[in-house]
């Protein structure tokens, strides 16, 4: 699974699925904290689709952190005020770049938080659609 993939279901998915395999590794490595999780603005930059043509939306406030285990260095980002998350995501980070053990056994658990994080959105999808309006079928007077 593709690092970009990995991070995708870890902030869209459960915190407490993030919280406990970033337990796992600070249970049996030294993590040591390169930077602590702060907040900061990120500029977000949109493709405008009838010219396709790059323009600046604005900006998003985050939280990041920077971690290091066994001499590789993990990144934790992801929008909003979520310290302990932003940790949880660098120390995972930092074992998938450390190639530890561990992280092994984590594809499954990964794959079933992206098989459930489809799910919701379908099921999310079929409740919106419910309510969309057919302007074709509608009676004209």
């Amino acid at each position: 699974m593709k690092r970009k993939q990995r991070t995708e279901i870890l902030i869209n998915g459960s915190a407490g699925l993030a919280a406990a395999l970033a337990q796992e590794i600070k249970n049996r490595y030294q993590v040591t904290t390169i930077e602590e999780p702060n907040h900061g603005l990120v500029m977000v930059k949109v493709r405008e689709t009838a010219q396709k043509s790059l323009f600046y939306l604005g900006e998003v406030f985050v939280t990041e952190c920077k971690v290091q285990i066994e001499g590789c260095m993990g990144i934790g980002i992801l929008k909003g005020d979520e310290p302990e998350r932003a940790y949880d995501l660098a120390v995972i980070d930092a074992a998938y770049e450390a190639r530890l053990k561990e992280t092994a056994a984590w594809s499954v658990l990964l794959q079933a938080e992206a098989d459930r994080i489809a799910d919701e959105r379908k099921a999310f999808a079929a409740k919106m659609l419910r309510t969309k309006v057919d302007f074709e079928t509608m009676d004209t007077e």
